[in-house]
């Protein structure tokens, strides 16, 4: 799913309703700068034992595209006061064959996190780590920036921005 480019998406599918755009508020901390995949979210705040959790899990999802790697997508509220992902959870998902983690909040390690195979998109950088409350939700409707992201749906990243739609473009 290397091949696609996000601007090219919105040229053939911008006028379908189902195509949305998250806002450009998303910096690039991974190793990997281009990702796709199906959609799996977490919703929690400043706690990140569903995302540990999640990324535990297997990140393989097969379907007509053949085997791929999902995306987590992370409700984190916005909160920019602690680290929702870190390097050891990055290497977890990679290993575990995630494409790429998209949060709505930050991440920390960026050494760790740019020497990773994952494709990493957060609002920002900050090293306090996270409560572990095991507080959170998973595979539910989330909002991102106001856009709704829903469990299934695809998500296409690189440098350009990030897509989505409910179901796969490329």
């Amino acid at each position: 799913m290397s091949d696609f480019s996000t601007c090219d998406l919105c040229d053939a599918h911008g006028a379908d309703p189902a195509l949305r755009v998250l806002p450009p508020v998303f910096a690039s901390y991974g190793g990997r700068r281009r990702f796709a995949g199906p959609v799996s979210t977490v919703k929690c705040f400043e706690d990140n034992s569903p995302l540990r959790a999640a990324v535990a899990e297997s990140g393989w999802a097969d379907g007509a595209q053949g085997r791929v790697g999902r995306v987590l997508v992370v409700d984190g509220g916005g909160s920019q006061r602690r680290a929702l992902l870190g390097g050891n959870l990055a290497a977890t998902a990679a290993r575990n064959g995630w494409a790429g983690v998209v949060i709505d909040g930050a991440v920390r390690d960026l050494a760790e996190l740019a020497a990773c195979a994952l494709g990493v998109r957060a609002l920002a950088c900050v090293p306090l780590a996270t409560l572990k409350r095991d507080s959170g939700q998973r595979d539910l409707a989330v909002q991102l920036q106001g856009v709704w992201v829903r469990p299934g749906d695809w998500l296409y990243a690189d440098d350009d921005g990030i897509v989505l739609s409910s179901g796969a473009l490329a």
